[in-house]
């Protein structure tokens, strides 16, 4: 095998089979004047001679250029189509003496120094369809990648490769050749199934460098990807298998190993990219882990892959390790999630982009006109219509074998059986959807889960309703000050009052906590449906649920104590039932066997007579089949009257009708419980929303309050500043001393610091004289602060488990621009209840949260500050 690098990976191509030189003319010639005469051998010379050039051909070692690479494929295909017409015309065959002095030599493409010798056209066959997939692989392998028409090229040509080992696989050529007697490893059906799967990896890994380079979404690269893996892992699961365990290279085995790995990893990789995207980052760190696991172990078995493959793999690795201290690091910090176990996720997603490419048109030699004189097309047509034939004979008896084993389906089922046996030996189970359904209710949770999610809304409510009142408190403040400044300045207070500023955002609390109450009665609502509804709804706690079904019990009395008799001839029957079931299936593919062996085309091309009597002998073949299938349907229909006279039996014995009444309401209960259960958690999930969402709007508010009582701090020490300029201006111009004493009554004391709480910084204490030097005023202080001191910054809302408001220290410096002001939404919000499933409506009445104009948290405008 070979290998080379593309545009971005290492791949494989394989090296053809080598061959030694074989003359077909004279032991064909031989072969026709002694069967037919010299005459038809004299018409046969072209075409004889023909096939000898054909097979020269092939034997010519092939050149590595393009060129000479599809001249290559082209001779391939042109002699295994003259193949196709030399095999049912010429018997050559180990066990056949027709053709004389006829033997074909091939060497292992893998272990050069085996090979077979052996007069077998299946031989032949073989080895030039394996030659045909290994020069498609090398043309694959040609081609420059790095370009659109490239990796076209190269993935066109390992689907054409994979069709090649397909065809030699499932037309039955491998495993005739080793039938004959063909010992090279190389063309078994195990190691042409092998080379399938690696051939269409190698095409579907051009397909994701297509994707990769196309920037598509990682949702898709990774299930472009994991395909790759899917089939780098079936390539591997048949090199570690006899008989190919021991035969090809270790170097080869760990390059395929490792592919398989790198490309589960790349796909949990792409996967965790749309996670991150989603917010999911719990399923991202454990998508990451499972990738980063898988590359480490195929690392380690890795011996001597090409250095490119393993600078590709530690790439990956590295960013995989970067996302995942990322990841984890935002989920310590923000959402705090459980990390799922790998038991728990399901399988990644894949897309399958390739195929393999058929060979039926290219290797169709029914317009060839080799031979064409030798054998009638009277014979031709005389095996299409016996194979006609016998096609319709398999067609009917397989329609009367599906038909009798739906009858038993069918019959079984209006008897309950076998169900009833098996819940009387308490093997109960719920019906499909139903179980699933009530796994999924288990998973999330259940009803016992449901109390911790009412504490959360009642958390959130709480702090939605803290930080609506440290806002209004806020505003309330800012208004007291106001006041105060305006009784004590009188006139001189000109700037407009707070209340009539305010009356927007006032008027928006006033909804909010209007909000608030509309969501505090649903989910007083919501508590009270949980309450009345756990008893309904317990049942789903029950693990296993299958605990909870009703099961089938003896009688209390017996009266002749034959329970275990009708039990045991029952069972005895649905196993006797069962074992012409399997005899159905044997018979069946017995039929399909006998097809794929049937060749009568020599006895059409030696025999005399007419077709009609060699046709009639040779369908006969068939007649013990039908019969059987005929006496099995007919044991059927008497068996399961038998198992309908023993149900009945065992149903009255038994009580069943009971049964299957309880068992009616037990199923009924359950899917009820499932429904309000879902009803319960809708309407939850839509409080849980409603809070958060509202919880950052109000916190947008906060800081629209914020900033509004810091420019009116701002305002407010300017209005004192001009008042005090304005006072001092008097007062030099009375030159009155009894006048500077009365206003220093109204004016500060500027040689103390102002207080650090909510006084007017410029508001003189009662008894104090204050004695300002007004022959040179006091300059504004420059604060570090964005606030002045006597308005320290409203403190924040510390987030849910932080430290209470009164410990809140306000930060040294103004926050950057862009800084989210707002409420840190609640810890775990984004829980299992993020993005919950839609829910089918119930009865139970819904809450408010989505009332139209009560609050729209879908307008991202909302709240624009007025």
């Amino acid at each position: 095998m070979a290998s080379a690098a593309g545009s971005s990976n290492v791949m494989l191509a394989i090296h053809e089979k080598k061959t030694t030189p074989t003359d077909l003319y004279r032991p064909l010639r031989l072969y026709v004047a002694s069967a037919y005469s010299e005459r038809e051998a004299a018409a046969a010379d072209d075409d004889l001679s023909a096939v000898r050039d054909l097979r020269a051909e092939v034997e010519q070692p092939s050149l590595p250029d393009p060129s000479s690479l599809e001249q290559r494929r082209d001779a391939l295909l042109a002699y295994a189509r003259a193949l196709a017409l030399v095999e049912p015309r010429f018997p050559i065959s180990p066990d056949r003496a027709h053709v004389h002095s006829l033997t074909f030599t091939w060497h292992d493409a893998f272990k050069g120094n085996k090979k077979c010798a052996l007069g077998s056209i299946h031989l032949e066959k073989a080895a030039v369809l394996f030659n045909l997939g290994a020069v498609d692989s090398q043309i694959a392998l040609a081609a420059d990648r790095s370009t659109d028409v490239g990796i076209r090229t190269a993935c066109g040509a390992f689907q054409s490769a994979a069709g090649a080992f397909a065809w030699l696989r499932e037309s039955g050529v491998a495993a005739k050749a080793v039938a004959a007697g063909a010992t090279t490893v190389d063309i078994t059906p195990e190691c042409a199934g092998m080379l399938e799967k690696l051939m269409l990896a190698q095409a579907q890994e051009c397909f994701f460098e297509k994707v990769i380079a196309g920037g598509k979404p990682p949702a898709l690269c990774s299930k472009v990807a994991r395909q790759v893996g899917i089939f780098y892992e079936e390539a591997y699961a048949a090199l570690s298998a006899p008989p190919l365990s021991q035969h090809f290279d270790r170097t080869w085995v760990s390059h395929v190993q490792l592919k398989a790995a790198q490309f589960y990893a790349d796909a949990c990789y792409r996967y965790s990219l749309d996670l991150h995207e989603k917010e999911e980052i719990a399923e991202e760190i454990a998508r990451l882990k499972i990738g980063m696991s898988a590359l480490a172990d195929a690392k380690k078995a890795a011996k001597g892959v090409a250095a490119q493959l393993m600078d590709s793999v530690n790439k990956l690795e590295s960013n995989m390790k970067i996302n995942l201290e990322r990841a984890m690091k935002e989920n310590d910090r923000v959402y705090l999630m459980r990390v799922p176990a790998a038991g728990s996720l399901g399988a990644l997603p894949a897309a399958s982009l390739v195929k393999p490419t058929s060979l039926a048109e290219v290797l169709d030699a029914s317009k060839e006109r080799l031979f064409s004189s030798l054998v009638p097309d009277g014979s031709m047509k005389a095996l299409s219509k016996y194979t006609e034939m016998v096609d319709n004979i398999i067609r009917i008896q397989a329609e009367k074998l599906q038909q009798a084993s739906e009858i038993t389906r069918v019959r079984l089922k209006e008897m309950d059986l076998p169900d009833s046996i098996l819940s009387l030996e308490g093997s109960i189970t719920l019906p499909v959807d139903l179980k699933e359904d009530v796994e999924a209710v288990q998973i999330s949770g259940g009803p016992a889960g449901l109390e911790s999610e009412l504490q959360q809304l009642r958390d959130l409510r709480r702090v939605n309703q803290e930080l609506l009142v440290q806002t209004e408190e806020l505003l309330q403040k800012e208004a007291n000050e106001d006041a105060q400044f305006r009784t004590q300045f009188g006139s001189r207070w000109t700037r407009p009052q707070s209340s009539t500023l305010t009356k927007n955002i006032q008027d928006r609390l006033n909804l909010f906590a209007a909000n608030l109450k509309k969501a505090a009665d649903s989910d007083s609502l919501i508590e009270r449906g949980v309450k009345e509804n756990y008893p309904l709804m317990s049942i789903l706690d029950k693990r296993p649920i299958e605990s909870a079904l009703p099961s089938i019990s003896r009688p209390i009395m017996s009266l002749d104590g034959n329970e275990d008799a009708i039990v045991g001839a029952l069972k005895q029957s649905l196993r006797q039932l069962e074992s012409l079931g399997a005899q159905r299936a044997g018979l069946e593919d017995m039929l399909k066997e006998m097809k794929r062996k049937d060749d009568i085309l020599p006895k059409l091309m030696a025999g005399v007579g007419s077709h009609d009597d060699l046709f009639k002998k040779e369908i006969s073949k068939y007649d013990s089949i039908c019969a059987e299938i005929a006496d099995n349907i007919v044991a059927q229909e008497q068996l399961l009257l038998q198992i309908q006279a023993q149900n009945e039996q065992f149903a009255t014995v038994f009580n069943l009708e009971d049964y299957k009444a309880a068992r009616e309401r037990c199923y009924k209960q359950i899917a009820a419980a499932v429904a309000k259960y879902r009803e319960i958690k809708k309407n939850i999930n839509e409080g849980l929303n409603f809070y958060v969402t509202l919880q950052e709007a109000i916190g947008k508010i906060k800081q629209q309050c914020s900033d509004f009582i810091m420019t009116r701090n701002i305002q407010c020490r300017e209005m004192i500043e001009d008042v005090q300029r304005k006072l001092a201006g008097f007062n030099f111009s009375s030159s009155s001393h009894s006048s500077m004493q009365r206003n220093a009554s109204v004016l500060p004391d500027q040689s103390s610091p102002p207080p650090p709480h909510a006084q007017a910084p410029y508001a003189a204490a009662p008894g104090v004289d204050s004695r300002p030097g007004y022959s040179q005023p006091e300059p504004r202080p420059a604060y570090s602060q964005p606030y002045p001191p006597s308005y320290g910054a409203p403190p924040q809302q510390p987030p849910y488990g932080a430290p209470a408001p009164g410990q809140y220290q306000q930060p040294p410096h103004q926050p950057p621009p862009g800084h989210d002001y707002g409420q840190p939404a609640y810890p775990g919000w984004r829980g299992p209840y993020y993005n919950a499933h839609q829910q089918q409506p119930g009865p139970y009445s819904q809450p408010p949260y989505n009332a139209p104009g009560a609050y729209p948290p879908h307008q991202s405008n909302y709240y624009r500050p007025q």
